[in-house]
């Protein structure tokens, strides 16, 4: 499905929703992390593009303070009152867009009542931030329906992140940091989006492969992705565990020159292989930055695979079918290649040369028909845009 055909579909389920003409459409990106991972909560470096593929609301405003909203993607439509908003209320994949309206009301702002329909090109239960391009295509929509003007300054940009961050963690009850919001609110075409997780700064970094005759080849490798069953908080709560015991705020705080110190320290092996993650991958994200700034593609492509080893035997959130994406995609004659977001499954990226998409492609759907596993979905993405109004 196409971007535009998305959009028209959510402005023509709206209209068989409500008997009405929406007052706008707004959208908002997927994202895929080109490396840092689990860095965010941990106050670290991340750094993501947003995808061409994008979430479509359409919207307009209620006199009665309640939310209505329906998915193409979902079917059945929920309504809530706002003041019925709280932590598992809505639940399912409605609460993403009532913790939103939540949110921004928490912070003081007026937030109407709401009727909105949703359709959306981005991959679902992919890794591929499906739900922070909801949130915040709701974000956007709340910020003009409301006459907040958020979208029109790059802190408003991110005060909107932030909210949705919060609707995130508190009313879908998912333990995730805040890197997918940000790249969906700040993002720009053809560059990646540094972004310190401590301070929230952010800056831009050229990334345009094809001026290098390179190409991202994301593979959706279709194993289950979901980060509210447990996995993706142990994670969380291990990393803070392992601060609390090294006597730091954050793992951040544990500099590459006393790694080996800090994990000296730790009783536990498997937090020693969480920190050693987690302070290397933050070290990664310099070099990647570092290498894309002087088109050295394959030291990024080096950093990619290093990366992945390290999110498959330190971090252990890879599975069988990233692996063989990965693994095929090197074979093929890519840079490097490594999963890509929370883990657990979604989807792998791999740095290939432009006119090898097709053959890489078929490599890995040829490596999992081998293996039994369902067939993957591979695409060639470049770095989109962000939140916006799109009429």
């Amino acid at each position: 499905m196409t971007g535009d055909s998305a959009r028209a579909r959510g402005a023509d389920d709206f209209l068989r929703l409500t008997g009405q003409v929406p007052e706008g459409v707004w959208s908002a990106p997927g994202r895929v992390n080109l490396i840092g991972e689990h860095t965010d909560y941990n106050d670290g470096l991340c750094l993501p593009i947003a995808l061409p593929q994008r979430t479509y609301v359409a919207a307009a405003r209620r006199d009665d303070r309640r939310l209505r909203v329906r998915s193409a993607q979902q079917g059945a439509a929920v309504e809530i009152a706002l003041a019925d908003v709280r932590a598992g209320q809505p639940g399912g994949w409605a609460a993403y867009v009532a913790g939103v309206l939540w949110a921004l009301d928490r912070e003081g702002y007026d937030v109407p009542g709401l009727d909105v329909t949703v359709d959306s090109d981005v991959p679902v239960g992919a890794g591929l931030s499906s739900s922070a391009a909801l949130e915040c295509a709701v974000a956007a929509a709340v910020s003009d329906l409301a006459g907040l003007h958020l979208l029109e300054t790059e802190p408003g940009r991110a005060a909107l992140a932030r909210a949705c961050v919060v609707a995130e963690n508190t009313i879908a009850e998912a333990p995730t940091g805040g890197m997918d919001q940000h790249a969906a609110m700040l993002a720009r075409d053809d560059e990646a989006l540094l972004l310190d997780c401590r301070s929230w700064e952010s800056r831009l970094v050229p990334f345009d492969l094809a001026a290098h005759g390179g190409a991202l080849l994301v593979t959706d490798t279709r194993a289950a992705h979901e980060l509210t069953d447990g996995q993706y908080g142990s994670r969380r709560d291990e990393c803070r565990a392992a601060a609390a015991e090294l006597g730091v705020g954050s793992l951040r705080d544990i500099e590459p020159a006393g790694l080996a110190a800090a994990l000296g320290q730790l009783t536990s092996a498997v937090l020693r292989r969480r920190v050693r993650h987690v302070v290397t991958e933050i070290e990664r994200v310099r070099g990647s930055v570092a290498a894309l700034e002087a088109g050295e593609l394959a030291r990024l492509g080096r950093l990619f695979d290093e990366s992945h080893a390290s999110m498959r035997d330190d971090y252990e959130i890879s599975c069988p079918e990233l692996d063989v994406a990965t693994e095929t995609a090197r074979s093929q004659g890519a840079l490097g290649a490594r999963m890509t977001g929370g883990g657990f499954g979604g989807s792998s990226i791999a740095l290939v040369a432009a006119t090898e998409v097709p053959a890489t492609a078929a490599a890995i759907e040829a490596a999992f028909a081998s293996h039994g596993f369902e067939p993957p979905v591979s695409f060639a993405v470049r770095a989109g845009g962000p939140a916006r109004r799109e009429d």
